[in-house]
């Protein structure tokens, strides 16, 4: 059966959408459906559920959607470890990670990388923790540094590499500064501008206010730390940031009873085979 039957198959599940798969995959829709009506020719059932414009796995395709993500896996990692066996770092390196990790933690070690092993190309993706999670899970990357998931699924591997305090900002006109004795209470009565919901900094930084006061007055979520930044630095709510991005535009306060931490960390999945490259950009970091 065609590797690429599967690739196609996958696409499809991922994205619930036929057109969507073959934009993902550079390729005519016509050519996608034409894989997928092969693979059900083979298999000899359907795999999915036509429901209005979309498609959804139905109980075939949710069965073989685990084995199709091995046979993916496995087809890398067979040409991997060919490429490997002359013992030199090269190849593709496959590297998941999110903005501000990207911006404020990787530049340093990828330069020092990139000099070090000039024979690896990067293929480098930025997108939410909580996301490139799931990606490295489907082996869709090698390696991923990100915020480190509470709970993690047991397909992953994790390593921390750094612990990174966020503190509640304000700017430096807003109604808490240099106010002491602040509560969760006087701070909840005050707009606050988080992450989204689903995302790991939001649980770490909403699950302890909400336990002793209640829900807050949220005006505005983004998963960008930077744009945070920027609508702290103008007056428009609190936030909780990492204590590297504080300025004088954005300054910290105190809060009784509140301490907030994240690791941040390597993601790897915990069957996988890593490649030279990715054992090599693992060494650097850790």
């Amino acid at each position: 059966m065609d590797l690429k039957n599967y690739i196609a198959f996958l696409a499809v599940a991922d994205h619930n959408s036929f057109s969507r798969a073959a934009d993902t995959l550079y390729i005519t829709q016509p050519a996608v459906s034409k894989r997928i009506a092969l693979l059900e020719q083979h298999l000899g059932c359907a795999l999915f559920d036509r429901i209005g414009r979309g498609v959804i796995l139905n109980q075939a395709g949710k069965a073989l959607y685990p084995i199709a993500q091995r046979i993916k896996q496995s087809f890398n990692e067979s040409h991997q470890v060919i490429n490997d066996l002359s013992g030199k770092v090269g190849g593709q390196l496959s590297l998941v990670t999110s903005h501000h990790i990207g911006l404020r933690r990787l530049p340093k070690p990828l330069k020092a990388f990139s000099q070090r092993y000039p024979r690896v190309q990067f293929d480098i993706a930025f997108m939410d923790s909580e996301v490139a999670c799931r990606e490295i899970e489907k082996g869709n990357y090698e390696v991923g540094i990100v915020t480190l998931p509470l709970k993690p699924s047991k397909r992953l591997k994790l390593t921390p590499l750094w612990d990174d305090s966020l503190v509640i900002a304000i700017s430096p006109d807003h109604q808490l500064a240099h106010k002491k004795n602040i509560t969760l209470e006087k701070l909840a009565h005050h707009n606050a501008i988080l992450p989204a919901i689903g995302t790991y900094t939001r649980a770490l930084i909403e699950e302890p206010i909400i336990q002793k006061q209640g829900a807050l007055n949220i005006v505005l979520e983004t998963n960008y730390l930077e744009t945070i930044h920027m609508m702290v630095s103008i007056g428009l709510g609190w936030s909780a940031l990492p204590r590297t991005m504080l300025s004088d535009k954005v300054i910290e306060i105190p809060v009784d009873e509140l301490e907030i931490h994240r690791e941040l960390g390597i993601v790897v999945h915990a069957d996988r085979n890593l490649s030279n490259a990715a054992i090599a950009m693992i060494s650097l970091l850790v």
